[in-house]
């Protein structure tokens, strides 16, 4: 549908440039942990908490959120958010130099973008949800592509960048990229925004939605896709280094790259597409794809064969995220921001979860980690229950609405 039909269309597109916004509030800053460990002297045991603080706050801010997002209006937390997540960035340049120990400095820009990124991931989904368009599962999909594609961006030209003006210039780098959002957050100032309830109609509390069977299948399916997606996301380039021999530059290349480019294919072919390919076929699908991937990573005797397993996995969960928001968004159309936001917290302890058990087991048998991953696809097992069962209540509640089960 062209701009000119649709004025959504417009903030439709912003939003698909707020999950680039988050994509590089979570993936730029891991690009220079060995500089800020040979430039401030900070030990990696220190640089590996702000991934976590990220993270952490992240969560935080989904669960927080449901209580001032809806009072405020989605206009301004749009806008701030975006705000947010530049001042991170911006912070990250300066305020390392203000401090004696740089660390503290650092910790608090983190802290500034991840609440940013965290009100990023809340938001996004129900605006796009919101806007009036003829298929909103192909332009859920798509827009979680976007966080693909602006993964594969971030390390791209950061990398380039850095080849060709050096590492030590990261922070006009982190300026440039600054740049996005700062945009972004005046575009959201005049685009129109759209209601996720109708007119008098109102959304359901939290308890209220607790009481919905299917509201539980889709938190385990949410927690079930992070945890399917970063469980191999998060170990591949060690997979790509240790089984090719390549430097660390390239076992990212080779390893999450491929997964984040495939996962981005996944996302935006059915968002091309979808109007002709059943939803469910397809999550199922990719459930079962994804088993396999896992299998082949663990079972295939060769290394090259286990890293394409890896990026096979990257194909295979594209859909599962966006795709459960789609069927939870058809399924309570009265959750509102209350439901994107559990939906979203259930996904990011998934995204934790799910490299935490990987890593737990693998230590627990002399660091192999193929046999965390092999305890890991219980996550892609689970996650086709839960669409089993949805299949399943959807027959039920044909003749009963959900809302009195």
């Amino acid at each position: 549908m062209m701009a000119g039909k649709n004025p959504y269309q417009k903030t439709i597109y912003a939003c698909f440039v707020g999950y680039i916004v988050q994509a590089i509030v979570n993936n730029f800053i891991p690009l220079l942990f060995l500089t800020f460990r040979d430039t401030y002297g900070i030990p990696l045991s220190r640089i590996t908490l702000l991934v976590t603080m990220n993270f952490g706050i992240q969560l935080l801010v989904d669960l927080v959120s449901v209580g001032f997002v809806d009072r405020i209006g989605y206009r301004i937390s749009m806008v701030g958010a975006h705000l947010l997540s530049a001042a991170g960035l911006l912070f990250l340049t300066i305020l390392p130099e203000l401090f004696s120990d740089p660390y503290p400095g650092i910790l608090l820009a983190v802290a500034v973008y991840a609440v940013g990124g965290g009100l990023l991931e809340v938001l996004v989904s129900p605006v796009v949800e919101a806007c009036p368009s003829e298929h909103k599962e192909q332009t859920m999909s798509l827009l979680h592509s976007f966080y693909c594609w602006g993964h594969v961006g971030v390390v791209l030209v950061s990398t380039l960048y850095f080849q060709l003006f050096g590492i030590d210039h990261w922070k006009v780098m982190a300026c440039i990229w600054a740049l996005l959002p700062l945009g972004n957050a005046l575009v959201f100032t005049r685009v129109p925004m759209a209601s996720l309830m109708e007119e008098g109609e109102q959304s359901l509390g939290i308890k209220e939605l607790v009481k919905q069977k299917i509201f539980w299948v889709f938190l385990l399916m949410m927690l079930c896709a992070g945890a399917s997606e970063q469980a191999v996301s998060q170990w591949a380039s060690i997979f790509a280094e240790k089984g090719l021999g390549v430097s660390k530059m390239w076992g990212d290349l080779a390893g999450p790259m491929a997964f984040a480019i495939l996962m981005g294919t996944s996302r935006t072919f059915y968002g091309k597409y979808g109007e002709k390919i059943n939803l469910d076929h397809f999550m199922i699908g990719s459930c079962l794809l994804c088993i396999v991937s896992y299998l082949a990573i663990v079972f295939l005797p060769h290394p090259v064969w286990n890293l394409a397993g890896c990026a096979i996995c990257g194909l295979s969960v594209g859909i599962l995220w966006p795709g459960t928001f789609s069927k939870a968004a058809s399924r309570l159309p009265r959750g509102g921001t209350v439901l994107f936001a559990l939906l979203a917290l259930a996904g990011d302890v998934g995204c934790s979860g799910g490299p935490t058990v990987v890593g737990m087991v693998s230590s627990s048998f002399g660091e192999n980690l193929k046999k965390g991953i092999l305890a890991a696809v219980i996550f892609p097992c689970l996650l086709l229950v839960g669409m089993l069962l949805c299949k399943k209540e959807k027959v039920v509640s044909m003749s009963y609405p959900i809302e009195h089960e």
